[in-house]
């Protein structure tokens, strides 16, 4: 994996905003240095909350294929910044360019004439993971996910596929899960529609061996892109310590915010 790059209290910032292949429309600029499918790319994204700055001028990328990892101690930012790249929240300063290719229209999977995103896209289109990703508690998994399959317009058959997949339980009230089994519901509701980027933070959280094996097999198969998608995914994976990597992961990028 490449070294993380550290974290300083001011600015976050890994590379020259100069240099050849950095900048949110490098992928417009240059074609060698990045793959077809999808391409997230955010530059100097500044956040803050009143007087306190969370978020630096912090700068990455990952294509379709990759995964970046985010670490960082509690309160660096890390869900903040997943949040700005989700188009849940907007940041204060710097730019965020997200573009997937449409080969349903183009029949082409590649990036050369799709446009950015813009935040509303970008919630659409996104697969989220996070700990305070609400759930209807009175709603069965099943009911939970057919729900959600009825407002993205996904075969409501995809929602059971997941949970046997996750070993979970189909006729059980969210409200009545354990917290193991929670995390498993967010990752299934974040699959649901086949996205082509995933967010993930603290992914991991409160699953067991067995249960973060399955998921950990889930995120490979999203990045090599499984049978049905859109094609290769792409993910971006905040813990607040290091990860241990998948072999079937390939890491673009490794960004350490500041504490």
């Amino acid at each position: 994996m490449p070294s993380p790059r550290p974290a300083t209290p001011a600015p976050e910032v890994a590379r020259d905003p100069a240099a050849p292949g950095t900048g949110p429309d490098a992928g417009a600029r240059t074609q060698a240095d990045r793959r077809p499918g999808a391409d997230l790319r955010f530059h100097q994204v500044r956040r803050r909350f009143g007087r306190l700055t969370v978020l630096r001028g912090v700068s990455g990328q990952v294509e379709a294929g990759r995964v970046m990892v985010v670490t960082g101690a509690n309160g660096s930012g890390k869900s903040t910044l997943l949040r700005c790249l989700a188009g849940l929240l907007l940041p204060d300063a710097g730019e965020i360019a997200y573009r997937e290719a449409d080969a349903a229209a183009s029949g082409t999977d590649d990036l050369t004439d799709s446009p950015l995103l813009d935040a509303g896209e970008r919630r659409r289109r996104i697969g989220y993971v996070a700990p305070d990703l609400a759930l209807y508690e009175e709603l069965t998994t099943e009911e939970n996910l057919a729900f959600f399959s009825r407002l993205r317009g996904v075969p409501r058959e995809r929602g059971p596929a997941l949970l046997q997949r996750l070993d979970l339980p189909l006729d059980r009230p969210a409200g009545a899960l354990s917290s193991g089994m929670r995390q498993k519901l967010r990752w299934a509701w974040a699959l649901l529609h086949r996205p082509r980027l995933l967010l993930l933070d603290e992914p991991f959280q409160n699953l067991d061996a067995r249960g973060e094996g399955v998921v950990r097999e889930m995120l490979a198969a999203h990045l090599a892109g499984e049978p049905g998608g859109a094609g290769p995914g792409l993910a971006v994976l905040a813990q607040p310590v290091d990860v241990e990597f998948d072999p079937r992961w390939e890491v673009a990028d490794h960004v350490q915010l500041a504490g």
